[in-house]
C-alpha cells in the first residue's frame, strides 16, 4: 500500500498582514513543501475580512473566514453587519464567520458590548448556516454560557486555552477545538494535558500566524508551514504518527469547514500508527449500542464505509508491499471472521511474506460457522484480540445486542479459552462504556486464560 504524502490544513492563520508582503510567494511556496495544502485565512474587522476573501478567490489553496475581534466589538455599528453578511455570501471560499468572540483579557472594549456583538454574529452564522469561529480568552464560563443559550453547534474554539473539562463540554456540544504552536511551549503542559484527553477526532491545527510562533522559531513570525511543528507535537502527545495527525485533522476541517482536498473514498488497507488494519466487511453479528459507526464510518480519518464486500484480488492489491509496518490486523467496521474463508486465505499469504497478523473479532465465529474455528487459524494467527466487554450474560446481551442469546456471551468465553490452543496471544479487551464493572471484566478474562486490556470508550482506532 503506498502511503500518500502528508496534507495538512492551517485551519487558522492571519496572512493579510504586512509581515508577510515582501515575501508573500515564497511564504506559500514554504507551506507547500512542508505539505500544507489548504489555509483558513480568518478576518478579524472589516479591512481584513474583506482581504481574506479577496486572497481565497485569487489563490486556490487559500480558503476565507469573515468577522469582527472582540477587540474591535466596541467600533461595530449596524453597517458591519451588513457588510460581513456580505462578504459571508460573496464567494463560496468563504467557509465561516470568525474570528469573533470575547477577550476579558485586554478589555479593549466593554464587556458588555463584546457580549452583544458575539450574540448578533453568532445569530448571524445560525441564520447563513455557516460554522463559527471562536476567540477566548479569560472568558471561559461567558462564552460557553452564551454558546449553550444560542444553541450554537458548529465552530471552533481557536487556540484553545481552557482545561480538559471544557474542551470535553465543548465537544459535547458539537464543537472543535484547535491546537497551536503553543503546545510546543516548555511551559505550556496544561495544553498538553488537553490534548492527552481529548479524542482527536474533534481536533484541528493551527498556526495563528503571524502569532504565537511555535519552539524552534519562537521569537520570529510565524507562518503556515509551521503549523507542521504544532501536528508533530500533537503526534507525539497523543502516541501517533505526522500522517495520522494530519489525515485526521484534515478530514476534521472538512467536516466542519467543507474544505475538501480529495477524494476520501473508502479504504480495504487503512494505517494507524505502525499497524496496517484490513476492512473486508461492514456486517457483524452484533450490534452494539456503544460501537461508533452507527454514527459514522470513520476511524482516525479514514473511510471504512465499503461499497461492496472485497475479494481476494482486491484485498492484495490494496495492501501491496507496506513497509514499517509491525503488524497487519483484520479490523474494519465489521466482524473479518465472518468471512473466515477469506481470512484463512490472506493471512495465509502474509504469514508467506513474514507479516505478523492479529485478528480483531467478537469472539462469535463458532456460533456463526457452527464449529469450532480456531483450530483452521493455527499457524496463521499470532494474535486474537477479543471483545469481551461484559463480565455476566445479562449485561452483554444489553451492550451487544448479541442474536444469539445467552448463548452469545457463552459462546464468547468458550472461545477466548479455546483460543489460547491455537493462537499464541489471546487478549480480551473490555470498552470503558458507563456502568461497565471493568474490573470484573478483568478478573474473568484472567480465568479464561487471557491477557485483558481496556479500550477507552471515546477513542475509535
Amino acid at each position: 500500500m503506498q502511503e500518500s504524502k502528508t496534507v495538512l490544513i492551517d485551519s487558522h492563520a492571519h496572512i493579510y498582514y504586512r509581515d508577510y508582503a515582501a515575501d508573500f510567494e515564497e511564504m506559500l511556496a514554504r507551506a507547500s513543501d512542508a505539505g500544507v495544502a489548504a489555509m483558513l485565512v480568518v478576518g478579524t474587522d472589516l479591512e481584513s475580512s474583506r482581504e481574506s476573501v479577496e486572497l481565497a478567490e485569487k489563490y486556490p489553496q487559500l480558503y476565507a473566514s469573515v468577522g469582527i475581534h472582540p477587540h474591535d466589538a466596541g467600533r461595530v455599528t449596524e453597517k458591519c453587519y451588513d457588510v460581513i453578511r456580505e462578504l459571508a455570501q460573496a464567494s463560496p471560499k468563504v467557509v465561516a464567520i470568525g474570528e469573533i468572540g470575547l477577550d476579558f483579557y485586554r478589555d479593549r472594549s466593554p464587556r458588555d458590548v463584546q457580549e452583544v456583538v458575539f450574540q448578533r454574529f453568532l445569530q448571524m452564522a445560525s441564520e447563513l448556516e455557516m460554522p463559527v469561529i471562536i476567540h477566548d480568552r479569560d472568558a471561559h464560563d461567558r462564552v460557553m454560557t452564551i454558546l449553550q443559550e444560542k444553541k450554537v453547534r458548529r465552530g471552533v474554539l481557536h487556540c484553545f486555552s481552557g482545561d480538559a473539562a471544557m474542551a470535553a463540554q465543548a465537544i459535547a456540544m458539537g464543537f472543535y477545538i484547535s491546537i497551536p504552536g503553543t503546545i510546543t511551549y516548555s511551559s505550556n503542559e496544561a495544553l498538553r494535558e488537553v490534548v492527552r484527553a481529548v479524542s482527536i477526532d474533534r481536533m484541528l491545527v493551527e498556526t495563528d500566524c503571524p502569532y504565537l510562533t511555535p519552539v524552534p522559531f519562537r521569537g520570529k513570525r510565524n507562518e503556515p508551514a509551521y503549523v507542521r511543528i504544532a501536528a508533530e507535537k500533537v503526534a507525539e502527545v497523543k502516541g501517533l504518527t505526522l500522517d495520522d495527525v494530519a489525515r485526521i485533522t484534515t478530514k476534521n476541517v472538512r467536516d466542519l469547514f467543507g474544505i475538501r482536498l480529495w477524494d476520501q473514498s473508502t479504504k480495504i488497507a487503512y494505517r494507524i500508527r505502525n499497524s496496517l488494519y484490513l476492512n473486508i466487511t461492514n456486517r457483524c453479528s452484533n450490534r452494539c449500542s456503544f460501537c461508533a459507526k452507527f454514527d459514522d464510518f470513520t476511524v482516525k480519518g479514514h473511510n471504512l464505509l465499503l461499497d461492496g464486500e472485497p475479494s481476494y484480488d482486491e484485498i492484495m492489491t490494496a495492501i501491496g508491499k507496506p513497509d514499517g509496518i509491525d503488524e497487519v490486523v483484520f479490523c474494519g467496521y465489521g466482524e473479518p471472521l465472518i468471512r473466515l474463508e477469506l481470512v484463512k486465505q490472506v493471512a495465509a499469504e502474509l504469514k508467506r511474506l513474514g507479516y505478523a497478523i492479529r485478528i480483531n473479532t467478537d469472539g462469535q465465529a463458532n456460533l456463526v460457522h457452527g464449529r469450532n474455528i480456531l483450530p483452521e487459524l493455527k499457524g496463521l494467527v499470532d494474535s486474537i484480540s477479543v471483545s469481551l466487554n461484559a463480565p455476566d450474560a445479562a449485561s452483554y446481551n444489553l451492550l451487544c445486542n448479541t442474536p444469539f442469546g445467552r448463548s452469545g456471551f457463552e459462546g464468547v468465553c468458550d472461545f477466548i479459552r479455546e483460543a489460547k490452543e491455537s493462537i499464541p496471544q489471546v487478549v480480551a479487551s473490555a470498552v470503558t462504556v458507563p456502568g461497565t464493572d471493568i474490573d470484573a471484566c478483568r478478573r474473568l478474562a484472567e480465568s479464561l486464560g487471557a491477557e485483558f486490556r481496556v479500550r477507552e470508550y471515546a477513542e475509535v482506532g
